[in-house]
């Protein structure tokens, strides 16, 4: 449990309705500690947060909130650290809005580790799928923490490769350190809380409001030293936080894809805007000049690669006119001479023995495997 003097005053000046992290910063560097601007007069606070939420903030008080957050933190492995506490991260100092208390769940030292975000769509391909993971192993492997929303899909895979490695894994959610969402990852959430961190800046109790996910996304960039991206759309939440990664001076990577994939687009516009490309994880630790341990590749040599692509496609005349791009069935019959029923069967065989992965849209898509 970390020790904060005076917790309960943090905790009651960001419980007040209007206060948050721009207010509370404000009123903090004009009165010192949260139980200073307590003692502050109506005129003083008047002054610099307006007569309207002077009063809220004098009037306002939530024992039961406090008395269910410190019983809360009370538990083993549980934290509300603040901007006071000597175990407030380090990197999110140097970032324009950093909040005022984080809610924390896990292994505490992890934020102050060198770490890498891995972002990317919800919907995501299973190739995408499979890299974010390749990816997260290698850079755990590494030494370096692995930061993600715990979304489904990318954030998901990027947190399973993390978390039993040597960088292990933080997960900042967009709800309260106390809730778990979406329920489809809580057997995961469970187990980045035993071995990892769950941290969030919401009170406790905040359920899955919408515009609260973009908002955590600047604190998956700050505590990271760069944010890779692995598939997203050109409209997304991944974009978000790149954007906000190139605002704090983090290093931003991308992962290229098909050219005709939807969730490629996003990924080729960071590039185009500077964005460093990557295909495997050692062009990251080059990058950041990483030199605690050698680097386990997330990816087989181009060399063996290709010899596997080449060997795969000699033996299945499907997957050779396949090629790596998605792909109708009705294209498919127009380039194998396969009949429907016979292109269906073999389709099958190919999807059971995961050469093959269907997409929305019907289209289906080679899966190259990156172990």
């Amino acid at each position: 449990m970390t020790e904060t003097p005076d917790l309960a005053d943090w905790l009651r000046l960001l419980d007040v309705p209007g206060v948050g992290p721009v207010t509370g910063r404000l009123l903090l560097s004009n009165f010192g500690l949260p139980q200073q601007v307590f003692a502050a007069s109506r005129s003083e606070l008047a002054a610099v947060i307006g007569e309207k939420l002077a009063d809220t903030l004098l009037r306002h008080d939530n024992p039961d909130y406090i008395h269910y957050a410190l019983d809360w933190q009370s538990q083993p492995g549980r934290h509300i650290i603040t901007l006071a506490d000597e175990a407030y991260p380090r990197a999110l100092f140097d970032t324009t809005d950093p909040p005022l208390v984080l809610y924390a769940h896990g292994n505490l030292g992890l934020l102050n580790r060198p770490a890498i975000a891995v972002v990317g769509a919800r919907n995501a391909t299973p190739q995408g799928v499979d890299n974010a993971e390749r990816f997260a192993q290698a850079l755990s492997a590494a030494g370096l923490t692995i930061i993600s929303g715990l979304a489904l899909g990318i954030d998901a895979a990027a947190h399973r490769g993390g978390v039993a490695l040597a960088g292990s894994t933080i997960a900042v959610v967009g709800t309260g350190a106390d809730r778990i969402y979406p329920a489809r990852n809580e057997m995961l959430a469970r187990q980045i809380a035993e071995q990892g961190l769950v941290i969030s800046e919401f009170p406790l109790g905040t359920g899955p409001l919408r515009e609260n996910f973009p908002r955590r996304n600047r604190i998956i960039s700050g505590l990271a030293k760069g944010v890779l991206v692995v598939e997203a759309a050109d409209r997304s939440g991944s974009l978000i936080t790149a954007r906000q990664a190139a605002e704090q001076g983090r290093d931003v990577f991308a992962i290229p894809g098909s050219i005709h994939s939807p969730l490629s687009k996003g990924c080729h516009l960071l590039i185009k805007q500077g964005a460093k490309l990557v295909d495997d994880a050692r062009d990251i630790l080059v990058e950041i000049n990483w030199q605690n341990s050698p680097a386990p590749s997330a990816n087989d040599s181009s060399e063996t690669q290709a010899t596997s692509a080449v060997a795969a496609d000699a033996s299945d005349p499907v997957l050779a006119q396949m090629g790596f791009d998605p792909v109708t069935e009705e294209a498919l019959i127009d380039r194998t001479g396969l009949t429907s029923a016979m292109l269906s069967a073999k389709l099958l065989e190919l999807e059971l023995a995961g050469h093959i992965a269907r997409l929305p849209g019907g289209r289906l898509q080679r899966t190259l495997s990156v172990s």
